[in-house]
């Protein structure tokens, strides 16, 4: 969706007191950015919180990808989850899987350029054939998540696994 290169995060182990998480060099270690982009780009569904005006939070389902440095979905341009997001950029993104989780923290953005749209378009396509058209209007209802954090954790390696992503 961008021209900008992919982001390239630094990976450590997040803060989680009570639950027993190991340091960084034991268990299976840290976890690959690629194992985060791998699920996301797998998972069937995901989850997308944003803000309403008021500040509380809204949670909807929708079908996403991994593509060009962000976390990329659609909605109706006058969805709510569409009209927070025009208000307040604050979005975090989920898989839908809780055993093996990806979560991604960031900034939303619409996507408005034609070879933007055209890209998402096909990247959406790619995954649910057939599922998507290159709109005409404005609002698109394309947007991306571009990461400034993300956490991931693998269910088999509980204490070992949890990863922060710092972009």
């Amino acid at each position: 969706m961008s021209t900008s290169p992919e982001p390239v995060p630094r990976a450590d182990r997040p803060h989680m007191p009570g639950y027993g998480t190991l340091p960084p060099d034991q268990g299976a270690g840290l976890l690959p950015w690629s194992w985060a982009q791998e699920r996301i780009a797998a998972a069937r569904n995901l989850w997308v919180a944003t803000l309403w005006p008021d500040g509380r939070p809204h949670l909807s389902a929708v079908w996403g990808t991994w593509s060009g440095g962000g976390v990329l979905f659609s909605c109706g341009p006058e969805s709510r989850k569409a009209r927070n997001l025009a208000a307040d950029p604050r979005a975090s993104v989920s898989t839908e899987d809780a055993g093996d989780p990806v979560v991604v923290e960031g900034l939303a953005r619409e996507l408005t350029d034609g070879a933007e749209l055209a890209a998402a378009v096909a990247a959406l396509n790619r995954k649910y054939p057939g599922s998507y058209q290159v709109p005409a209007g404005r609002p698109s209802g394309f947007w991306s998540v571009r990461p400034a954090r993300a956490y991931g954790l693998r269910h088999d390696d509980f204490a070992g696994s949890p990863t922060r992503w710092t972009f």
